[in-house]
């Protein structure tokens, strides 16, 4: 282990390894920016007081809740874009300078006519085409009258766009992995279930929308999509693996995965394949040319994917629910329940590496990676650990 660093809050978000800076967003609304090499502070600004988890009607994250969705970075401008719930009940886009952490601008993040109240921006946030791209879903629990959302934001400030998944009530879009960008500048999004329609609106569907987040080019929905609704059974519980093959990859809480045509995703029951693969992911996917990682609760599992078929290519019992990455020559994965960071060769699984973090990460807990180091958060600090050696 080469340093850890405390911070003011639980670290949901996934740290940013930028320009030799780490990263970390706190659910105090606090933004950190430490020196890769030691952990020290470079800047800390602070965005507002958060939310006191105990004025909201559900949820799973308290006391307070600030910052939960991964803020995005482009290195081009010098910005940092992050979403901050603010104790006025409200969600606010914040552009800080990379430099020094300086507020260049905020805007109000919440889509026109959204209860602020009982939505969550968990997803992280995305960087294309001239826009950031935030995901918007429900709190824990399914409380209220909330919807599942894509923000679009131009990335200089100004009159954004929004996209709302038709469903009446629900249609979440809430997985921590956020939407997926495309070459051609399409938005991936996954939905989670809704509630009391009759029709299909879009819940538990695989989403491509236009770059400006105005249409849906095309769609994928599961041909149980009815039984997935009825049962809190999200297929937005992962979100969309974009591969270079031209093919798309979802896999839910269900544990059906599913191949789609990228740009033609095949409407209901349309996949190219599909495939029981494990007892239920959660969290974000990692991919190498068409093998994908993906967190279950069974454990980690490599799946070889083809136009006609899934393979389990190898698992591991642990990581639990771990959201992989891939850096080094090894999957990088944390294990909430026990803290632990593991390390597998990508080709067979072979354990590398592993280490206890010494503390408690939070749900869906993703490291991140640079050259020599790797990031992981865990509760209240974050550690680095070398992987030169």
């Amino acid at each position: 282990m080469a340093w850890s660093a405390a911070v003011d809050g639980d670290v949901y978000a996934s740290p940013l390894v930028v320009a030799g800076h780490v990263i970390v967003a706190t659910e105090n609304n606090t933004v950190y920016s430490l020196d890769v090499f030691t952990g020290s502070v470079v800047w800390k600004t602070h965005l507002g007081d958060p939310v006191d988890a105990s004025s909201l009607p559900c949820g799973d994250i308290g006391p307070v809740t600030g910052i939960t969705a991964t803020p995005a970075a482009d290195v081009s401008s010098g910005r940092l874009y992050v979403v901050a719930y603010l104790r006025t009940h409200h969600h606010m886009l914040f552009a800080l300078s990379l430099v020094d952490g300086s507020v260049s601008w905020q805007q109000d993040a919440d889509p026109q006519g959204s209860n602020p109240v009982v939505q969550q921006f968990r997803g992280a946030l995305a960087i294309g085409g001239g826009s950031v791209y935030i995901p918007v879903g429900g709190l824990y629990g399914d409380c209220g009258s909330y919807g599942g959302y894509v923000v679009a934001m131009p990335l200089a400030g100004g009159q954004g766009r929004a996209y709302r998944v038709p469903s009446t009530r629900g249609a979440s879009i809430w997985s921590p992995q956020g939407v997926t960008l495309a070459a051609d500048g399409s938005v991936y999004a996954v939905t989670g279930n809704a509630f009391g329609g009759s029709s299909l609106g879009h819940s538990n569907s695989v989403l491509q929308l236009s770059p400006d987040v105005s249409s849906v080019k095309s769609y994928f929905a599961p041909s149980n999509w009815v039984s997935l609704d009825a049962s809190d059974t999200d297929l937005g519980s992962v979100g969309a693996a974009v591969l270079s093959s031209g093919l798309v990859v979802a896999v839910g809480k269900e544990g059906v995965a599913y191949v789609l045509r990228a740009g033609a995703l095949g409407g209901v029951g349309g996949q190219l394949a599909s495939r029981h693969v494990c007892a239920g992911a959660w969290g974000g996917t990692a991919w190498v040319g068409t093998t994908v990682f993906v967190p279950c609760a069974d454990g980690l599992f490599a799946l070889s994917v083809s136009s006609s078929s899934i393979d389990v290519a190898w698992h591991t019992q642990h990581p639990v629910l771990g959201s992989p990455i891939v850096s080094a020559g090894a999957v990088w994965a944390i294990e909430p329940g026990s803290g632990t960071l593991f390390a597998f060769r990508p080709s067979d699984g072979f354990a590398l590496y592993s280490v206890g973090l010494g503390g408690s990460p939070m749900h869906f807990s993703t490291p991140a990676a640079t050259d020599g180091f790797v990031i992981a958060p865990a509760g209240q600090k974050v550690v680095a650990v070398s992987v030169i050696g």
